[in-house]
């Protein structure tokens, strides 16, 4: 079977056993071999060489009256060594080094390669030094000093005063200090790998110089990350703007804090800035906040807002911005009426820009995209067979463990460290946005289900029929599963809650691994649980989970 590989593929169609045994007797008359299929989670997997699993198998299952959706290889783990290159210096180069540049250094290392990892700032990336680690220290202070001043419970008698942000932000720069030596500096000699400070610049498609030094490697990766886009508005440029990066050291809260942008940067630092006794104005360019999220948890999140007091200025066109820090004017037209918004402070968080600058990449002949992003394959090649990229400089989803996911992979197929190259699939990507409440999803929502010609449904559980958010006093929320009619496969979830994060994880299990309504409903949730609140929006498909008792299935 060494000609052969095992594949998944996805099934749109079937809905009982013999379902399943018609579609293996198909892909066995093609030739494919151990085929196995579950109508519930909607998957057939098999043995089968590339070009028939790949081209046969969709059409053969396509003509037997079902729709192949997604085929993928099963791939064993790493299970080769890399043999040194006498012609180069390194085996590996990874310019950068935060998570994606870890992940992928590490995996090489363990692979026995010739690892070098260039950085020409703060050793760490963004997550540990100005994004992941400092927002969400703050962020929980802040839902302290929240919790402190408005407390649900009548029978305790608490309040906060104004907030030391010089001592918050001191701590915060320790832990971040802590963190960076614990997690990636002490890493370094620990996995021998050679550290360059340095730029780090492409001088043709073999080589690279960093200040004097020029060098040669079997394979390149670059990690370089982002940094905070800045949008051409006319004067912008002359006022004293934050970014989430010089927002998170600030030791005076402003008075009012202008926020440009309404994505998830947007929502946690404007919510902390709130907290803080700042009052916050979020700026948008489109006319829906969150447009990610269905209906129901748009309308939550937007509600969250509202009741704390933060405005929100959807449809705006960006006319100018003037004056100084005292009184910054940033002029808008929204619904064909002239705006000004006035304050203090005004903060960008309006995407993100790939580190690409001063990489010469087009020395590399790495081909790049409108907004100077590094192009790749599905395997994380670029246009140059010897380079390739991991992480926030790809532009994907800007999430840590996402980067930290794509750097292992780059690292195995630049040293071809696996059977064959191993594909990046990105179809089941949590997020989470660390308001109070906060916001997680994972997968389709309904309104993506359905612009793909998917056949779902959906249950929608407010957070007052879940007994940990009555048990916290705190029923600000929803809870949202999507799922294909025929078969009850989960697709996706959408939770606005107190601890949202936590529970997207299971519904991240449920999605990629093809559980279904039953799977859920049939499976014991631990009481005063927010996770509980899955099973409970899994029993809404069927029942009014508002007249079970407690714990009822």
């Amino acid at each position: 079977m060494t000609d052969k590989a095992r594949y998944q593929m996805e099934i749109e169609g079937m809905t009982c056993t013999d379902c399943e045994v018609h579609v293996i007797h198909v892909l066995e008359g093609i030739g494919a071999s151990d085929v196995q299929a579950n109508f519930r989670r909607g998957e057939a997997t098999f043995w089968a060489p590339p070009e028939l699993a790949f081209n046969q198998a969709r059409g053969a299952v396509q003509t037997a009256g079902y729709h192949p959706r997604g085929i993928r290889e099963v791939r064993d783990p790493v299970v080769k060594k890399v043999t040194p290159d006498a012609e180069t210096d390194y085996d590996l180069v990874v310019i950068g080094s935060g998570s994606a540049a870890f992940a992928a250094a590490i995996e090489a290392r363990g692979a026995g390669a010739r690892v070098a990892m260039i950085e020409r700032g703060t050793l760490g990336g963004t997550c540990v030094n100005i994004g992941c680690v400092p927002s969400k220290t703050l962020l929980r202070a802040a839902d302290v000093h929240h919790m402190a001043s408005t407390n649900p419970f009548r029978g305790l008698k608490t309040q906060a005063d104004a907030p030391d942000l010089a001592t918050l932000v001191a701590e915060k720069d320790a832990l971040v200090a802590d963190l960076r030596q614990k997690k990636y500096a002490d890493l370094i000699p620990e996995y021998q790998i050679d550290w360059i400070h340095g730029e780090a610049r492409f001088l043709d498609d073999r080589r690279l110089q960093v200040g004097d030094r020029v060098m040669t490697a079997g394979r390149y990766v670059i990690a370089t990350g982002a940094r905070p886009r800045i949008p051409e508005i006319p004067g912008l440029d002359e006022v004293p703007y934050l970014t989430s990066t010089s927002a998170l050291s600030l030791t005076r809260r402003p008075d009012h804090l202008i926020v440009m942008g309404s994505g998830y940067i947007a929502l946690e630092l404007g919510q902390l800035f709130r907290r803080w006794g700042s009052q916050v104005t979020l700026i948008q360019r489109g006319l829906v906040l969150m447009p990610a999220y269905d209906d129901e948890v748009r309308a939550v999140i937007a509600d969250m807002l509202d009741e704390a007091g933060i405005e929100v200025i959807c449809g705006a066109a960006y006319e100018r911005v003037e004056g100084q820090a005292s009184d910054i004017r940033v002029h808008l037209t929204v619904a064909g009426a002239e705006r000004v918004v006035r304050g203090d402070a005004v903060l960008i968080a309006a995407g993100r820009d790939p580190n690409t600058e001063a990489l010469n990449l087009e020395a590399a002949g790495i081909r790049m995209g409108d907004r100077r992003q590094p192009l790749f394959d599905a395997h994380l090649q670029t246009s140059n067979p010897r380079v390739y990229v991991a992480g926030d400089v790809t532009l994907g989803p800007q999430f840590v463990y996402v980067a930290a996911h794509e750097g292992k992979i780059a690292a195995q197929n630049a040293l071809a460290l696996t059977a064959s190259p191993v594909a990046l699939d990105l179809e089941v990507v949590p997020a989470v946005t660390f308001t109070q409440p906060a916001v997680a999803a994972v997968g389709l929502t309904e309104a993506e289900a359905e612009r793909q010609g998917l056949a779902v449904k959906a249950s929608v559980l407010p957070l007052d029929a879940v007994p940990r958010a009555l048990a916290n006093r705190d029923t600000r929320g929803v809870m949202k599963l999507v799922a294909d009619q025929e078969t009850g496969r989960l697709r996706g979830a959408q939770v606005v809650a107190d601890n949202a994060g936590d529970v997207i994880y299971a519904a991240t299990l449920a999605v990629k691994h093809g559980l279904t309504i039953a799977d859920l409903t049939e499976t014991l949730a631990p009481y005063l649980t927010m996770a509980e609140g899955l099973k409970l929006a899994a029993l809404t498909f069927d029942k009014d989970v508002s007249k079970l008792s407690c714990c009822a299935g």
